[in-house]
């Protein structure tokens, strides 16, 4: 059995050979990477790529087909309880109970995860101060704007200092002071963290991203810093992520995936 006691050289997050179909649409095709303590890894593809559907499985919330995914070590299958105390999820839609208050769902999040008293009151203080939800901490989640809510999820995923942070589409909806907040707080968890934001956003890749990983229909096609991406059009002049990324998952242009 793993050990959950991991050396700063293992990687706090794994993905084994990850595999998922829905009929005949193989929507995840063995997808196997690393993600270390220190490292914000973007997790990049277009619509149907298969990003939310691998975020799902790492979560635990979708169960795989084969392989697997070990959180400090501690295999999300066989062990769910215990991989996920270590793990904050962000779905996509950043979903919630819309008839509480910020202030009620995370302290119901806390409680959950077993903070509770002084301990599950500090929580949610920190988590609050950290995504900025005081003006909105009384309302109900259900009138709050997309922003608001996608902070109350960063909020509840952050709430028990987890890890591994899993975010999917962390700043949709956000305006761009509200972005770089977001992208400012991710830099400040991320040095003891291994974190990976799942995003159609290049931008997010310069702005927060060590390394870049993009997958198109299933399967890992480029692993890299953001210059190392780039280099992977030689004869481009001044390449951007973007054309990158077009390159490599477009199957309309030259050189691009073709199945």
């Amino acid at each position: 059995m793993p050990s959950n006691n991991l050396s700063e050289n293992n990687p706090l997050l794994e993905i084994d050979g990850l595999y998922k179909a829905f009929g005949p649409v193989k929507a995840v095709n063995g997808i196997t990477l690393t993600v270390p303590a220190g490292e914000v890894l973007g997790f990049l593809g277009p619509n149907g790529a298969g990003k939310s559907t691998t975020m799902k499985m790492v979560a635990g919330f979708l169960d795989p087909d084969r392989g697997t995914a070990r959180i400090c070590g501690v295999d999300v299958r066989e062990q769910a309880k215990q991989a996920k105390a270590n793990l904050g999820y962000l779905p996509e839609g950043a979903p919630a109970y819309g008839e509480m208050t910020p202030l009620s769902f995370l302290a119901f999040c806390a409680a959950i995860r077993g903070l509770k008293g002084a301990a599950g009151k500090q929580a949610v203080e920190q988590a609050i101060e950290r995504t900025a939800l005081e003006p909105v901490m009384k309302r109900r989640i259900e009138t709050l704007s997309k922003g608001f809510k996608r902070r109350v999820g960063i909020a509840q995923a952050i709430l028990h200092e987890p890890k591994v942070l899993v975010l999917d589409e962390p700043t949709d909806g956000l305006d761009p002071n509200q972005k770089q907040q977001v992208r400012e707080l991710i830099q400040q968890l991320s040095s003891d963290r291994a974190i990976v934001i799942s995003t159609h956003i290049l931008e997010e890749v310069d702005a927060v991203c060590s390394r870049a990983v993009i997958i198109d229909r299933g399967v890992v096609v480029a692993d890299g810093t953001a210059d190392e991406l780039r280099g992977l059009m030689p004869d481009a002049k001044d390449p951007s992520l973007e054309d990158v990324f077009r390159h490599l998952t477009n199957s309309d242009l030259p050189g691009g995936t073709n199945g």
